[in-house]
């Protein structure tokens, strides 16, 4: 062999480990930015993943809710003949430990009525939600409405609104019993509450926010919907038949606002659950016919069946800004019933449109 040839060679072999250093060097360098974008990536789609949930509560700017809508955009009426409500036989059983928080509630009303005391609860026959599911029709995709029903009474209630009562493990009902990844599914003992809240507007546009009285037992002082009402067994259900929920909203209108059902107008826009509570509701938008604020005034002055649920109304103009506004307010905002902020902007988007209802929410919310 040559000297030229053993030159080449060693040429050759230092070239070779530079090239094969420099590759090997690129390659690490590719994929190393490969790795990082590709961490990047799926640091993304965790974090949406994590924020991005099918079920979220609603909420409009700084103010949260516990108020989830499970079905309506407000845009659509639910027709009566598409809610389907069957009651099972069977009143609600309770755990044994949470029997025993029944009978302590039902123990000290029978301990005040025996001191001559007034009673702060009565124990009326009530509703629980066994299970809500909506389905599709198959032309036109109009939502149908299946809820089942279970009675129930209002002590029941009462104790199975203990949801961070500690149970003798040291856990607690809302731990042992709810799954928050799955708020629909819960057991029906812990969702003894079905009733109506309605958004009333009157003939001159102004919407009815009524302040709830500070001696009711539940949510005592807080500011709510027109009108609220729970499905009773005895009054909204004739016989065995299942209530109607356009029948138990006509009689909220009518106890609570003394309106008889010629005067108003009535349409069902969604079914909305507080996970919080684990109360369902469905939400109803009314609109008077002649009715002004003032007339409305005046006629409550006269008598309302009950009255003393509230302690004060006030009219809002029935215009998507001026709503926003009042919900945002500094001395409202933490104040709210978790269902009616909900309730107001499917009304807005039923009268209004969702379009410029969102637009104006979001112009208010940007002037906070």
């Amino acid at each position: 062999m040559s000297g030229i040839d053993v030159g080449n060679g060693v040429v050759g072999a230092i070239l070779g480990v530079v090239f094969a250093t420099l590759f090997q060097q690129g390659l690490q360098d590719v994929w190393f930015r490969i790795r990082r974008r590709s961490a990047g990536v799926m640091r993304s789609i965790t974090f949406r993943e994590q924020q991005g949930g099918a079920w979220m509560a609603f909420a409009l700017g700084p103010l949260h809710t516990s108020a989830l809508i499970v079905d309506g955009d407000g845009g659509a009426v639910i027709p009566p003949e598409s809610v389907h409500i069957q009651v099972l036989d069977g009143d609600i059983e309770l755990p044994a430990e949470m029997s025993a928080w029944r009978d302590e509630i039902a123990a000290e009303e029978d301990r005040v009525r025996e001191a001559g005391e007034r009673a702060s609860v009565w124990n009326g026959p009530r509703y629980a939600v066994e299970s809500f599911e909506v389905s599709r029709t198959a032309l036109d995709e109009h939502a149908e409405i299946h809820l089942r029903l279970r009675p129930t009474d209002y002590y029941t209630f009462l104790a199975a609104q203990q949801l961070d009562r500690r149970l003798a493990d040291g856990s607690t009902p809302r731990a042992r019993y709810l799954d928050p990844d799955q708020p629909l599914t819960a057991p029906a003992f812990l969702q003894c509450s079905f009733g109506v809240n309605i958004a009333v507007v009157t003939a001159d546009h102004l919407l009815v926010v009524s302040h709830r009285s500070d001696r009711v037992r539940m949510a005592p002082g807080v500011w709510n919907s027109s009108v609220n009402e729970g499905l009773s067994q005895h009054i909204d259900s004739a016989g065995r038949n299942a209530p109607d929920l356009h029948a138990a909203a006509r009689r909220g209108m009518r106890e609570e606002l003394a309106l008889e059902p010629h005067e108003f107008s009535l349409s069902l826009l969604g079914f909305v659950l507080d996970v919080e509570k684990r109360a369902w509701s469905a939400h109803f938008y009314a609109r008077l016919n002649d009715m002004t604020g003032e007339q409305l005034q005046t006629r409550m002055s006269r008598g309302v069946a009950d009255r003393w649920e509230h302690q004060g109304m006030e009219y809002v103009p029935f215009r998507t800004v001026d709503v926003t506004r009042y919900l945002l307010r500094p001395d409202r905002i933490h104040r709210w019933a978790p269902v009616a902020p909900a309730l107001f902007h499917l009304a807005l988007v039923h009268v209004h449109g969702r379009t410029s209802v969102e637009r104006a929410e979001a112009q208010v919310v940007r002037r906070l």
